[in-house]
């Protein structure tokens, strides 16, 4: 759905994207990259994650070594021939997460700016494969493309981003509302956003006000061309969440493991 800052109007994303494909060389460009780093980037495992999470009693599965006496003594009284994954262990189980990626559209989505938001978008996917991914973008107005409530193939993702047509202003605030608002939605204990710009804001109110009603916004500042790095920095910093400088889209995925961990 498309959303305006100045009149809240919600109209269909048809009147939004351009009805012409993007770019083939643009387009073959990204989802190359796309594919690429979602093969090599492979999902960690979050049913159980060390270092994380409440304390549950599983089977084990060679990864802790903290067993569960108790209950481990129950199930080999009923087996007596038992398999290693019939001892019972003590593991830290993350909770499922929400994720909505905020993607800065301003200007013309060409060069390296393709190649980071295509990174990020197949970074995110393969990393939150058990969890949920939302996807605003944004630019002096804001589109919904996909909803933590009904994952999107991140092709489609993809295609959707280059798809929307050039705008100039830049409204961060308007865009960190539209995700706020997206958050709020999701039953997930954990929620979060990420947001994707250059941080020149140019519309708006002040991006920083939206920023502290986060429980975790990280910053992804795009610094190829021209950007506003401590506005970046206060965004992060108040979205209780961390700055990380993009150069290109060979930064994205290792600074996303570095943003996500646990």
């Amino acid at each position: 759905m498309l959303l305006t800052a100045q009149t809240a109007r919600v109209t269909g994303l048809d009147e939004l994207l351009e009805d012409r494909a993007p770019d083939d060389e643009v387009a073959a460009m990204a989802q190359r990259i796309a594919r690429r780093l979602a093969v090599r980037r492979r999902p960690r495992d979050v049913r159980a994650e060390r270092g994380a999470g409440r304390l549950v009693s599983v089977p084990y599965r060679y990864r802790s070594d903290d067993i569960d006496l108790d209950r481990t003594i129950e199930v080999l009284a009923e087996r007596p021939y038992p398999e290693d994954t019939d001892i019972v262990v003590r593991e830290r189980m993350r909770a499922p997460r929400a994720v909505v990626l905020v993607v800065d559209v301003s200007g013309s989505m060409r060069g390296e700016k393709v190649r980071i938001a295509a990174a990020t978008v197949a970074a995110l996917s393969a990393d939150l494969v058990h969890d949920t991914l939302g996807l605003v973008a944004f630019w002096s107005d804001a589109a919904l493309l996909a909803s933590v409530a009904k994952p999107v193939p991140p092709a489609r993702l993809l295609d959707q981003l280059l798809r929307i047509p050039a705008r100039g202003l830049t409204n961060v605030g308007f865009g960190l509302s539209v995700a706020r608002a997206e958050l709020a939605r999701s039953t997930a204990r954990r929620r979060t956003a990420v947001l994707l710009t250059d941080a020149v804001h140019n519309a708006g109110p002040d991006p920083r006000e939206t920023a502290r009603r986060f429980d975790e916004l990280h910053v992804l500042c795009e610094t190829d061309g021209e950007h506003d790095a401590p506005l970046a920095r206060d965004i992060a910093r108040l979205g209780h969440g961390r700055y990380a400088p993009i150069a290109t889209h060979r930064d994205v995925a290792p600074t996303l493991n570095r943003l996500l961990v646990d």
